[in-house]
């Protein structure tokens, strides 16, 4: 009898369940600390290298470019952008799949929901690039990289805004109307950090004014929270939904 329960017990097959907004929150995190963790060690202990500019004026914060590609910050935020770019790929076909059930037939929303998925793993793939090609490595392809995300960034948000506008007006659960408002309010001051930003930068490289550097530095610091934000939307739009690893044994006779 013992020997049949331990079979049985070795038979069992793995079931885990984690919240899909567990699963959000975690992949949100991960880049959100790495970056904190970024800045706040280049600050305080490679200050002069991290915030030290052509222009040779006094500045206080250090550009995420900067805070990234010195040692051992670019190893920490390697760590984390590797580490949540599986879930975050994840959590693109799940949109794609929920697009598709309501959207198959519908134009413009059908082309859309394929648009918005090519533009999530582009805005994906810009994050790698200019994550594991550092900025004092090769310049080009971390400018190329940097370059993609924030369009694709921009891009797949608009979409997402303009889908989620569909999705709302066929529900009846306030959530997703509250989904959607937010969604768009997050767009909205994204590029108004985007655009505050790069007049900042133009503002350092034009007149090399002493502080221009740091608002660059702390408006590029919010348009990555303001996106980090955006994608944690989806704690709302999946509350419900659970992810299952399950593994079954399969029956052997030899």
């Amino acid at each position: 009898m013992l020997q049949g329960s331990g079979v049985l017990l070795h038979e069992r097959p793995l079931d885990i369940k984690v919240s899909f907004s567990a699963c959000a929150l975690g992949t949100v995190s991960l880049p959100l600390l790495g970056l904190i963790a970024c800045v706040v060690i280049s600050s305080i202990f490679h200050f002069e290298d991290a915030t030290g500019t052509h222009c040779q004026v006094p500045n206080y914060l250090p550009s995420i470019s900067a805070a990234i590609s010195l040692s051992p910050e670019c190893y920490i935020w390697r760590f984390c952008i590797g580490l949540h770019s599986a879930p975050r790929l994840m959590v693109a076909f799940t949109y794609f799949r929920f697009y598709k059930i309501r959207f198959d037939t519908r134009f413009p929303e059908s082309p859309l929901t394929c648009l918005n998925l090519a533009f999530s793993i582009a805005e994906n793939i810009g994050l790698l690039l200019l994550t594991y090609v550092s900025s004092s490595e090769t310049y080009f392809v971390h400018k190329e990289g940097f370059v993609l995300f924030i369009v694709s960034s921009i891009i797949y948000m608009v979409i997402t805004c303009r889908l989620w506008k569909s999705v709302k007006k066929y529900s009846l659960n306030p959530e997703d109307a509250k989904s959607h408002l937010w969604k768009v309010r997050l767009l909205l001051l994204n590029l108004c950090f985007y655009g505050f930003a790069g007049f900042f930068y133009w503002k350092h490289n034009v007149y090399c004014e002493s502080g221009s550097y740091t608002f660059f530095a702390l408006f590029e610091y919010l348009v990555v929270i303001s996106n980090m934000a955006f994608h944690l939307t989806a704690m709302w739009d999946f509350r419900s939904r659970e992810i299952a690893v399950v593994s079954s044994s399969d029956n052997k006779n030899f």
